[in-house]
């Protein structure tokens, strides 16, 4: 899940600002006490748990592992301790033929706890009806019988910083906080797991979320050329590739484009324009993509008439007034859509999930003030994480869980100023192993990574062999960034990975 933008590209990409209050300081004396020991520094004891999960009608039953892996440094000193979560199915006595799947979210300074127990882990939360309404406290969770857990086992990584995972004595948190840092301290871990667990024989697999797509390809690439380590898929899940998708900058209006498609199908959820949404769609994208984006590169040298003539069409396609795109010279960002499009109702709708709409506070912003689909949903999963890690999981710790957390930032991007853009490490990957497959998962109601980012950055890469692009699969789901809340979409997903993993 990706960060809402209150602390700017906090995030971006997948959520807001933490909810938990920071510790207070200790006296130096306590400090000293606590500090952690070359003995404290040692691999802590895993613990693990038996259960059995129904899926497909088949009783499924696994081994929950949790527990903390150390990553040292050369000289062995210990670095970071990294918390993961692992499920193994039970009974299986051969692994070679049996894939293992790492999966983790975004942010940067996200816990894993979104695609654990929103869709992969064999526990999810029990939203209400179609995912867009708050559950009454305290979130419960249920048997998740569209986990994956039947066909591969799962490994959730909290990158260090968040969830239980932190920097040890001898190493630095600023360490692990940035793009090629976070490569290579997720990297290390799955590298020490696999060889722990005998897992180089297994097909392997990414799933990432948000800011994870863009780890996810980063990994991809870093796996196979730093430890040889040939991946099976990448699977991202409303993710991202390349920021200029997202960012808006003097000069540039990629996300203007990008975005359009989403508000069409936004307005057309919440009836302010009608017709078929796929043909809706279709038509956002060839006006997004066509002369809307000719119209933008015109600048304040368009012709008033054809500025009126493309504030007409930017109307039809989101329900926003002409007037309203003419004043803001064609261009609307995702904040301001959201303010926009139910202004007169009173209401501000989502950005993880634009399905959601709640009154708005201020009714004379210009742009939304909060996210109401995060407000529904961070409660929820940071209450039932903390819930299943102790009751079900037997994980006792003192220290707070970071569900999502601002201390990652700020965050070195090191892209030597350029746009992060992990689009060629992607396809350098797969040229270099042309049995990586990539799924692609974008929701039509998501205005924190909208659906069209990722395939048009793949269009970019004009040099990628044809046979590769046949390597990668688009589907797309109704709901928002965090799709498998909502239950049709949960049920599609499922068959989409496991389609994904028979390939």
């Amino acid at each position: 899940m990706m960060i809402p933008p209150l602390l700017k590209l906090f995030v971006f990409l997948a959520l807001a600002l933490p909810h938990s209050a920071f510790a207070q300081e200790k006296p130096a004396d306590e400090v000293k006490k606590a500090a952690p020991t070359e003995e404290a520094a040692k691999k802590p004891e895993p613990v693990s748990i038996q259960s059995k999960v129904t899926i497909d009608g088949q009783v499924i039953p696994y081994t929950a592992t949790t527990g903390k892996l150390i990553l040292r440094d050369e000289k062995g000193k210990a670095k970071a301790s990294v918390f993961h979560i692992t499920y193994t199915r039970d009974g299986i006595k051969d692994t070679k033929d049996r894939p293992v799947m790492f999966a983790f979210n975004g942010g940067p300074g996200s816990s894993s706890v979104w695609l654990h127990l929103g869709i992969l882990g064999p526990k999810r939360i029990d939203f209400p009806g179609d995912g867009t309404q708050p559950l009454e406290p305290p979130a419960r969770l249920i048997d998740n019988d569209m986990s994956l857990l039947d066909v591969c086992d799962l490994v959730f990584i909290d990158p260090v910083s968040t969830g239980y995972s932190r920097a040890e004595k001898d190493g630095n948190p600023k360490d692990f906080h940035g793009l090629q840092q976070d490569i290579d301290s997720v990297g290390d871990f799955i590298r020490i797991w696999i060889t722990e667990n005998k897992r180089w024989a297994s097909p392997k697999y990414l799933c990432g979320e948000s800011y994870g797509g863009v780890r996810a390809a980063g990994l991809a690439h870093y796996l196979q050329e730093r430890y040889g380590m040939s991946l099976n898929g990448v699977v991202l899940l409303s993710s991202l590739l390349d920021y200029r998708t997202l960012i808006g900058s003097q000069g540039s209006h990629l996300n203007y484009q990008v975005f359009l498609p989403t508000f069409a199908t936004t307005a057309h959820f919440h009836k302010k324009i009608e017709g078929d949404r796929e043909a809706i769609l279709r038509e956002a994208r060839e006006f997004a993509f066509g002369d809307y984006g000719v119209a933008l590169m015109k600048g304040n040298e368009i012709p008033e008439e054809e500025k009126g003539a493309v504030a007409a069409k930017l109307s039809k396609l989101t329900g926003i007034p002409a007037e309203t795109w003419i004043r803001n010279s064609l261009r609307l960002d995702a904040f301001e859509f959201r303010k926009e499009l139910l202004r007169e109702e009173g209401k501000v709708i989502g950005r993880f999930d634009a399905r959601v709409a709640w009154p708005t506070t201020n009714p004379n912003s210009t742009s939304a003030e909060y996210d109401p689909s995060y407000s529904l949903a961070i409660g929820a999963f940071s209450t039932a994480m903390l819930s299943y890690l102790g009751n079900d999981l037997g994980w006792k710790e003192d220290q707070p869980y970071e569900v999502l957390t601002g201390k990652v930032h700020p965050w070195t991007y090191g892209s030597d100023n350029r746009i992060v853009n992990l689009t060629s490490r992607l396809t350098t990957a797969m040229r270099d192993n042309p049995k990586l497959r990539v799924l692609v998962m974008g929701a039509h109601a998501d205005l924190a990574t909208p659906p069209e980012g990722v395939p048009y950055s793949l269009r970019q890469e004009v040099n990628l062999p044809e046979d590769l692009r046949g390597q990668f699969t688009f589907t797309y789901y109704d709901a928002g960034h965090m799709f498998y809340i909502n239950p049709p979409d949960l049920v599609k997903s499922r068959a989409d990975l496991m389609e994904f993993l028979k390939r």
